[in-house]
């Protein structure tokens, strides 16, 4: 059961929050994107082949497109908020557990995590309907979690044999969320809002 929603769960809002974009600036940002590589950025030889998984020009791992293989068979439940915060935070810690263990340049680390909560918010955009995408988890990926320890409990360091182009792929929507075109819009952004509001502490 675990298994099935991890991919959803690693958006791991907790992470997300602080990946907020900045308004643009025309004094100071061009509309011509200009993409950085960070394949063996530094001279670090722990980026290399860095651009391979999503590309120098998608370093939030965005996806544009979506392959839906089942809406209706998987039904969202509704779990005590205490049950869904505390698999969140055993995703965040994972995370952390991923990046320290396996990681030794701080600067890699530094990185790493920060295109991880910065393809992570992305999920709000889904969640929120402003993104075109369907808000759910890649099926085929989700299977991946029990690769991800070995049978003594310590970190597997095998390559899954997956890109980042995978990602999409295999989509599930759950069906049976309250999201109501007419008045979902505005209550949604009221929730962001509020969200956002905690994290800054206003």
């Amino acid at each position: 059961m675990f298994a099935k929603i991890a991919l959803s769960l690693l958006s791991v809002s907790a992470f997300a929050g602080s990946a907020i974009a900045a308004p643009f600036n025309p004094q100071t940002q061009s509309l011509n994107r200009r993409y950085t590589s960070f394949d063996s950025w530094g001279g670090l030889s722990s980026l290399s082949g860095f651009d391979n998984f999503y590309g120098s020009d998608n370093f939030s791992g965005e996806v544009s497109t979506q392959v839906i293989v089942q809406q209706q068979e998987v039904v969202c439940q509704s779990l005590s908020i205490e049950v869904i915060q505390q698999k969140l935070l055993v995703l965040q810690e994972m995370a952390k557990q991923i990046i320290t263990e396996q990681i030794c340049d701080v600067e890699t680390q530094t990185i790493v995590f920060q295109q991880y909560i910065s393809s992570s918010s992305s999920f709000s955009g889904d969640l929120m309907h402003t993104s075109g995408r369907s808000a759910g988890y890649d099926s085929s990926l989700v299977n991946y979690y029990s690769s991800l320890y070995n049978s003594d409990g310590s970190l597997s360091t095998s390559d899954l044999g997956f890109s980042g182009s995978s990602s999409g792929q295999s989509v599930v929507v759950p069906s049976g969320n309250n999201w109501n075109d007419a008045t979902s819009p505005s209550s949604v952004q009221s929730a962001y809002q509020a969200a956002q509001n905690a994290i800054s502490g206003n």
